[in-house]
């Protein structure tokens, strides 16, 4: 043991004297662990100095090893060093139950159960970059507690088609909006000396073929549409660590791929943390070793659970990478810059001297959660104000549809959640209406969610409908609860949906309600845009999205009008699928044949195709009703001439003009009228949620760099600013504007 002691010190010395030692301990803490914001400290010189001599006291198996999974999430630490395993979770809306050590099954812990946050489609939707922290933090401090190193999110890939599986984990259609949202969640969860995963680098669009799939798309689309997020999360969110995504791009398998590991990310943006590959992402150990991949995950099993012998050593950063490295194929310096990065990523994280303890299922993780909840409902309709609904003792309120009761924090693929409660919408309904009397039958049914199976329901459909005509016969309003679930071919990862309409014969059953009551509210629970055949028969909509643990009280809040709903659509409804961009051009688009797929849509994704096509959507990004009303007036920018180098500076009055508190989010756009290349009419430049008092008024200023306006030039594989006549679009949604500004830049 003496003998072992020494060596320790020997080997580990600097690592020693810096928990030893009180100075270099406060050094340490003062240079890389400030609580203020763990994500925007550099690495001090002292740990520099501290992983480099680590490095070279490590054997070429010992740094092998750090590079590749030890089991379902974790990898090998260094025993005789004290180099720390490093344990990673699923995410992004709740730390994922514990897994078994080389299984998917789950390990049954009896303390592992968490706070489920709503799906990040309705953190996009609050518009609310200040909430975004809260959430981070929030779920942060529940991965800290459950000891996590990683947490596997956010996920910001962008919103193509309505029929990916796995767009409820992502952020919308719009880059600046992602980009904006996921950097304060990216803070908050770093504060917890936790690493953020930022996901699916890059190109992630689809579930179906996911794996093999390749992506084909224009430079100006990739670096316009699809990467901004990525790089926010890089140079604005300091993110720690990235996820390669499943797909190839450019005939290059994403988690190993040249231009966009090596150059884009690494070189370009100056990442300094470590990329993880998507669960057996790995294809090919040269293209592991030389083209950007960091630690290899998930291979040995194929992602479901098949498995071999002593498999984790025949992963492509294993066994086969060693050999390259002592046969001298692969110089030993690239299997050092692995290490340093995953000895930098410990340094942020679990050999972080000043990391805090975290909590889980805290009465503020739970406000948290019902905050976003609530701000990130989205009312689409209220026809003759039928929201919100009094507690009157003379009403009765038919409760129908399946969503109504069904746990939606089970199923999804890898965000299911084991939760310690989650309260459904009929239950929020009945806890806050004491003096209506509440009826409730399911309507449909469907299976329960099961992972890349269907699985059928095995009660009757008709007797389900036939009850549901009758309850609505008997109430003076419905509540239907509809929408997808947490399935197979639903959303849910590793398959697409199948149709645009709702399943399980809801149309129909809508129709049938609505033809013995008129007096009908829908309510979407989902993470995609649906097809709304009954939209003109209805009296209201809500998208209300997957709300995890406070859904019903959430739901009850908005529908009672204790909360003034405020949340605004992160993506576009089309009216029919073939309106949608990427379905347009036919399968080559979407989903491609099996082994390619061509971005026809190209930079015209979502509003940006709606409004260039001049193709009318069902319901606009960005939009979203309130109980009250509001008007934005005297918009105008600090000047009407700029150049390059300037910051525009608009400002413009919000009042609340109707009768009930109530937040709105003013949105800026802005086009380029006659440019020299194909743009879309108007972006997203700029947004600020503001809550105002009835008849009350603020002033919004809102700042737009106007570098911010380059669109990415071919010609020159740089950013580009034309010069000439802008126009500044300021409203309430996409399609909703109230005024417009036009400015000119000179040069």
């Amino acid at each position: 043991m003496f003998r072992l002691r020494i060596t320790f010190f020997r080997v580990f010395g600097i690592i020693a004297i810096c928990f030893i030692s009180s100075g270099l301990h406060a050094q340490v803490q003062k240079e890389n662990f400030s609580n203020d914001d763990e994500s925007i400290e550099p690495i001090s010189q002292a740990i520099k100095d501290q992983i480099e001599n680590i490095i070279s006291q490590l054997t070429l198996e010992e740094k092998v090893s750090l590079c590749h999974a030890q089991s379902k999430f974790s990898t090998k630490g260094i025993e005789r060093l004290g180099i720390p395993e490093i344990w990673m979770s699923d995410g992004p809306h709740g730390v994922r139950a514990e897994i078994n050590w080389d299984d998917w099954g789950y390990a049954k812990w009896t303390n592992d159960s968490i706070t489920g946050f709503p799906a990040l489609t309705c953190l996009a939707a609050t518009f609310h970059p200040e909430l975004s922290e809260q959430y981070g933090f929030s779920i942060g401090e529940e991965a800290r507690y459950r000891k996590k190193d990683v947490l596997l999110a956010p996920g910001v890939n962008i919103y193509r088609t309505p029929l990916n599986g796995r767009n409820f984990e992502y952020m919308g259609e719009d880059p600046f909006l992602a980009s904006v949202m996921a950097v304060p969640y990216i803070k908050g969860v770093q504060k917890n000396g936790v690493a953020a995963c930022i996901k699916h680098y890059a190109l992630n669009n689809q579930e179906v073929w996911r794996n093999e799939i390749n992506v084909e798309v224009s430079d100006r689309a990739l670096y316009e549409i699809y990467l901004p997020a990525f790089k926010a999360a890089v140079t604005e969110g300091h993110v720690w660590s990235v996820m390669g995504a499943y797909n190839k791009f450019r005939g290059q398998h994403c988690c190993h791929n040249e231009l966009l590991l090596n150059k884009i990310l690494k070189t370009d943006w100056n990442f300094d943390g470590v990329v993880i590959t998507d669960w057996g992402g790995a294809h090919d150990t040269w293209e592991s070793a030389l083209f950007g991949l960091d630690i290899e995950m998930g291979t040995g099993t194929d992602g479901l659970g098949t498995s071999k012998v002593s498999h984790y050593e025949h992963y492509y950063l294993a066994r086969p990478f060693l050999e390259l490295l002592k046969s001298g194929e692969i110089d030993e310096s690239i299997v050092d810059d692995k290490v340093r990065r995953i000895l930098r990523l410990m340094y942020r994280t679990n050999l972080n001297p000043n990391r805090p303890l975290g909590n889980k299922n805290t009465i503020e993780h739970h406000q948290v959660a019902q905050k976003v909840a609530e701000e990130g409902m989205v009312l689409l309709k209220n026809k003759d104000a039928f929201f919100p609904i009094k507690d009157d003792k003379q009403l009765t309120i038919a409760v129908i549809g399946e969503n109504a009761t069904r746990p939606m924090t089970i199923g999804g693929g890898s965000s299911e959640l084991k939760v310690q409660f989650e309260i459904s919408p009929l239950e929020g309904l009945k806890k806050r209406y004491k003096n209506a009397t509440i009826i409730h039958t399911m309507g449909y049914a469907s299976g329960p969610s099961v992972y890349d199976k269907v699985m059928p329901s095995n009660l009757n459909a008709d007797s389900l409908k036939t009850e549901a005509i009758n309850v609505a016969k008997k109430a003076d309003l419905v509540l239907f609860f509809g929408g997808l679930n947490k399935s197979h071919l639903q959303d849910c990862e590793n398959g697409d949906r199948k149709s645009y309409h709702l399943p399980f014969g809801q149309d129909d059953l809508i129709n049938d309600i609505l033809k013995v009551n008129k007096n009908v509210g829908v309510f979407l629970i989902s993470g995609n845009a649906v097809a709304m055949p009954w939209i003109d028969e209805v009296k209201g909509i809500f998208q209300t999205w997957y709300l995890g643990s406070m859904t019903g009280y959430a739901i009850a809040n908005i529908i009672s009008g204790d909360v003034n709903p405020s949340g605004k659509l992160p993506f576009t409804f089309p009216v029919k699928l073939v309106d949608n961009g990427a379905h347009y051009y036919g399968e080559l688009s979407y989903p491609g044949d099996g082994i390619n797929e061509y971005y026809k849509d190209d930079i015209l994704v979502g509003y940006r195709w709606h409004e260039t096509k001049n193709i009318k959507p069902q319901f606009s990004f960005g939009y979203g009703l309130s109980y009250t009303s509001f008007n934005i007036s005297a918009a105008k920018t600090d000047k009407k001439l700029y150049d390059f180098k300037d910051t525009i500076k608009l400002s413009c009055n919000v009042t609340n003009t109707g009768l009930k508190d109530g937040s709105e989010v003013v949105q800026v756009y802005i086009g380029k009228p006659n440019s020299k290349v194909l743009r879309a009419v108007k972006e997203l430049k700029g947004f600020k949620k503001v809550n105002l008092k009835t008849k009350e008024t603020k002033t919004v200023e809102i700042s737009i760099d106007v570098n911010t306006l380059a669109f990415y030039d071919e010609s020159i594989s740089d950013w580009n600013v034309e010069k000439g006549n802008y126009i500044v679009y300021v409203g309430n949604a996409s399609n909703q504007i109230d005024q417009t500004i036009e400015i000119q830049v000179t040069q």
